[in-house]
Parts: structure tokens; sequence; C-alpha cells
């Protein structure tokens, strides 16, 4: 695989790889786990994790013509209505046609979240390590330290959704698995797990996924700790660009001292709640 440096490709090209990364983030677990489904015919991509949990019921990455994708988007939905699964679709800078939104709120959904598509030149880190005392960052390489990842995700809801903790159990084998493009990092606070941080390396590119602090420990660096500390892995295995999606302005600001640079939006769309 190549590894693309920032200055030598297009907004496009950019978006594309994006893509290409998030796709990987959303469906590599799912095409190795049994009672998991993935269908991509390079035009639409849908990932089934066979869970009630839209954070793993995907369609993304449309490359649809003006003319067939109506019909596409009918099809993609039926299949989820079929399987009677909540799902979010995301409609990110690079996706086709332009007026895809439009096109998935006529066609019943509606517009649930907007994030920005951020990228950042590796080779121009901080060269210091933000990391604050008595915080230690570990990279799950085992069941133990996933499942510390797994029910710190799950606390974004309330209650925790215990369908975050079953996916993170089911697929736990090929997501600690040495070949796995996905690699794992949760941060401990007096020997408490208390935020995460996902990194997937596919197209060309490295994303950041899934950075989170639990609610009491926020506003102490554990955020920044959590974004740096992976990225700094992605450089030293020679990745020089790194692509991640802000959720909020204080996410933006984080991730903006850090060099990141806006280069489109992303829109998630689901059915009516």
């Amino acid at each position: 695989m190549t590894i693309l440096k920032l200055q030598e490709i297009s907004p496009t090209q950019l978006a594309e790889a994006a893509d290409a990364n998030f796709v990987c983030h959303a469906s590599w677990a799912h095409q190795r786990t049994p009672g998991m489904t993935v269908l991509d015919d390079e035009r639409l991509f849908i990932a089934d994790s066979g869970l009630p949990c839209d954070t793993f019921n995907i369609i993304a990455r449309a490359r649809l013509s003006a003319e067939t994708a109506p019909m596409r988007i009918e099809a993609a939905l039926a299949y989820f209505r079929q399987v009677r699964r909540p799902f979010s679709w995301w409609v990110g800078p690079a996706d086709r046609p332009e007026t895809l939104g439009a096109l998935l709120i006529a066609a019943g959904l509606e517009e649930a979240e907007t994030e920005v598509a951020m990228a950042t030149d590796l080779t121009m880190l901080p060269v210091h390590d933000p990391t604050p005392a008595g915080l230690t960052i570990r990279r799950a390489r085992t069941p133990q330290v996933l499942k510390d990842f797994a029910q710190i995700m799950a606390a974004n809801w309330t209650p925790p959704d215990p369908a975050v903790l079953d996916f993170y159990t089911q697929t736990a084998a090929v997501l600690l698995a040495a070949d796995s493009p996905q690699w794992f990092y949760v941060g401990y606070w007096a020997g408490e797990a208390v935020a995460v941080a996902e990194l997937t390396f596919s197209g060309g590119v490295v994303g950041l996924y899934s950075i989170c602090t639990l609610e009491n420990y926020r506003q102490r660096g554990f955020g920044t700790a959590l974004t740096l500390c992976p990225l700094l892995d992605a450089q030293a295995a020679g990745y020089r660009v790194g692509v991640l999606q802000a959720a909020g302005v204080q996410g933006m600001r984080i991730y903006a001292r850090l060099g990141f640079r806006q280069f489109g939006q992303i829109a998630e769309y689901k059915p009516p709640a």
C-alpha cells in the first residue's frame, strides 16, 4: 500500500483515502466474524454487525450516479428494514451524488449529526509528551484491555449499551490478531480505565476513532494524550497523514493544537427515532 503524503495529494484524494480508512474501521472485524455481514460493490458499502446498535451497522462510501441513487438508497434501507436493526448512513465530502443528503431525507432519514473531517501531517506532530502525570496509556494486546476499551465506549450511553460490549467480545480474537489494522488504546488513572482511542491503518493514511474520556475525568488533558499517543505510533510505523472526524468545538480545538486542519464535513443520517 502506498503511504500518502499530505503535500502531494489533492483534497479529493484525501477525501477518498479517508473514506477507505473509514470502511476498514467499520468492516474489518465484520468480515472475519460469524454472524456479521459486509456488502460492498465499490459503489455502496454496507456493514451489518447483527447487533441492535447503529454504531456497528453502517452505510457509507456512496459512489452513485444521480440516476441510480434513488434505487440504491431504497435497496439499502430495505435491507435494514428486513433485518430489523438500527443503522447510520454516513455522508462525506467524496460521496456522490452531491445531492445524496437531500435524497436520504426524501427517503425518510433524518440528519442526526454533523462532524468535521480533519487531517494532519504526522511529521509535524509536537515533540513534547503531553501525557498528564499519573496517566498510563496501554495498547490493547489482551482481551482484558480490549474489554476495558469496550466498557468506556459503552458508557457513551445511559445506561451503558450492552451491544457495544457484545461487539468487542465477539470480535476480540480478530481485533487482537497480529495482522489487525486496528489498534486500541486505553488510558488508566489510578488503575481505572478512564479514556480510549482507536487507530486504523488503511487507505495510505491512519484514522483516529472513538476518542473518549469518562465524564468525571474530562478537562485533564486525557483526550489530548489519547490523541497524540496513537499518532506517534503511526508516525513510528512510517505513516505521514492522520485523519479523524471531530464532533464538537472542544475536540476541534484539541485537534487543531496538534496540527489538524479541516478538509470537509461529514453528516450522519438515521431513521426517525
